[in-house]
């Protein structure tokens, strides 16, 4: 049985037959150009899902970075607040003469009528 068997039949040629043998080959087409239609829209869509996957890996690492920096620039306008704020109350300090009186004698060793500076070295 492995070989093949040669029939001794002859077709029928009637114009019955030859539609159907028509109809065979055309559904055969048809099968094979949805098949063809299948992968190229298979291919296509993976592509795109490629894409976009990858366009929202990106975008998420971008906007981790920028939330990041963020946080970073929110901590420094911080630290510029408190550095303003001390020397908005040092520029209020300076308008008061006697913080100013004060301030040259301990900084430029100045003294008052009567006052004796004396210089003691530091310990360091």
């Amino acid at each position: 049985m492995g070989a093949e068997r040669k029939r001794s039949v002859s077709k029928i040629q009637t114009t019955f037959v030859k539609q159907q043998e028509y109809a065979e080959i055309a559904s055969a087409r048809k099968k094979k150009l949805l098949a063809r239609r299948l992968t190229m829209f298979l291919a296509l869509a993976s592509i795109l899902s490629y894409l976009l996957i990858s366009s929202n890996i990106s975008q998420t690492a971008k906007l981790n970075a920028k939330m990041a920096q963020k946080k970073q620039l929110d901590h420094e306008l911080t630290k510029l607040k408190d550095q303003q704020d001390i020397l908005n109350e040092n520029i209020i300090k300076l308008n008061d003469d006697d913080y100013i009186a004060k301030l040259a004698r301990k900084e430029y060793f100045f003294s008052d009528k009567g006052e004796i500076i004396f210089n003691i070295p530091d310990e360091n």
